[in-house]
C-alpha cells in the first residue's frame, strides 16, 4: 500500500469515526429529546377529579355536650336553594330530637349557617345562596315544631365545597347551639331598631306596564333579608305588600291592578321561602302617587309595590 493510499484511508477512517462520535454525543440526545417532547405534547392530560364534599348533620350544645348527629344532611343542587327531597329518616329523627330539646330548653337557640361558592349563580331573593339555604332549613325546622324565634341564620362563602357529577352539594351547612343570657336585652333592642329602619326605608318594587318578573338588586335583597329576620323574631309581626298604580284608566281597574301586583310580589316572596301566612297583600290603586302622573317618568314611579312591615 502506497503512502498516499494510507493517508487517504486514514482520513476516511477519521471521518467515519468522527461521524459516529457526533451522532452519539450530539444527534442522538437531540433526537431523543425531540421524541420525548413529542410524546409529552401528544399525551392526553386527564383533568383532576375532585371528591365531592359530603358534610354530615352535626349539632353540639357546648354547654351540655349533647350531640345531634346523622350520617346525612340537607342537600342542594348547584345554584339552588330548595332542599332536595327526600330527607333521610335518620336526619328526620335527629330533627325531632332537636325540636323536643328546644321546647324543653327555651334559653337555647340554633344557628344555621348556609355555605355557598363563588361559582354558583344566586337566583334567590336573599343576598346570597348561603343565606337562602339557611332560610330553607330554618323553614324545615319550623315545619317540624321549632319556633323561628329560636333559630338564627347566617351565610359563609366556602371555597372547599365540591359538588358531585350531578352538580349536587351534600350538606353545605353548619350548625351550633347557643345559650341565651336571661338578662341580655340586646336582641330586643336590635329588633326595635331594625323595625324603625325598615319602616323608614321600605323595599319598593317598580313595575313596567306589562311586567311579569321581579329582579332584586343587591340593596333590595339585603332589605328583604332584614324583614324576614324581623318577622321571625318579633311577636305578631308580618310583611305587607301594597300595590300602587298610575292614574291611567278608571280607578276600579287600577285598584284591581294594584292588588294583582301586590299578590305577584307576595308570590315571589313565598317562592323564596317567606311563609305566606306572614304576608298581607293590599292595594291603594292610584290614590297614593309619589310623582306627577302627567309625565311618563312620574307614571313609572307610581307603578310600584311597597314591601314593608305591618
Amino acid at each position: 500500500m502506497s503512502k498516499k493510499t494510507s493517508y487517504l484511508l486514514w482520513i476516511l477512517l477519521t471521518i467515519i469515526f468522527g461521524t459516529i462520535l457526533y451522532y452519539f454525543f450530539c444527534c442522538k440526545p437531540c433526537l431523543e429529546a425531540a421524541k420525548k417532547e413529542a410524546e409529552v405534547e401528544n399525551k392526553v392530560v386527564e383533568p383532576e377529579v375532585k371528591t365531592a364534599t359530603k358534610n354530615a348533620f352535626s349539632i353540639i350544645d357546648s354547654k351540655s355536650s349533647l350531640k345531634f348527629d346523622a350520617n346525612d344532611n340537607f342537600n342542594f343542587k348547584s345554584s339552588a336553594f330548595s332542599i332536595l327531597e327526600p330527607v333521610s329518616d335518620g336526619l328526620k329523627a335527629q330533627i325531632e330530637r332537636l325540636s323536643i330539646y328546644l321546647k324543653d330548653n327555651p334559653s337555647k337557640t340554633v344557628n344555621i349557617t348556609g355555605h355557598y361558592t363563588s361559582e354558583e349563580k344566586n337566583t334567590s331573593a336573599f343576598p346570597n345562596l348561603g343565606l337562602a339555604r339557611a332560610n330553607a332549613v330554618k323553614n324545615y325546622f319550623v315545619s317540624h315544631g321549632m319556633s323561628s324565634k329560636m333559630i338564627n341564620t347566617f351565610d359563609k362563602l366556602d371555597t372547599s365545597l365540591v359538588a358531585d357529577a350531578s352538580k349536587i352539594y351534600y350538606g353545605p351547612l353548619s350548625y351550633n347551639i347557643n345559650t341565651k343570657d336571661a338578662n341580655d336585652t340586646s336582641e330586643a333592642d336590635g329588633l326595635k331598631a331594625l323595625r324603625e329602619e325598615i319602616i323608614a326605608d321600605p323595599l319598593v318594587l317598580h313595575f313596567e306596564t306589562a311586567s311579569a318578573s321581579i329582579n332584586l338588586n343587591a340593596e333590595q335583597r339585603v332589605k328583604l333579608a332584614k324583614m324576614v329576620k324581623y318577622v321571625d323574631k318579633a311577636d305578631n309581626a308580618s310583611i305587607k305588600t301594597i300595590g300602587h298604580t298610575d292614574n291611567t284608566g278608571n280607578r276600579a281597574t287600577n285598584v284591581r291592578l294594584g292588588l294583582d301586583r301586590a299578590e305577584f310580589a307576595k308570590n315571589y316572596l313565598v317562592s323564596n321561602g317567606v311563609s305566606s301566612s306572614n304576608i298581607i297583600s293590599s292595594s291603594k290603586g292610584p290614590d297614593k302617587p309619589i310623582a306627577d302622573n302627567s309625565t311618563d317618568e312620574g307614571r313609572a314611579k307610581n307603578r310600584r309595590v311597597v314591601v314593608t312591615l305591618n
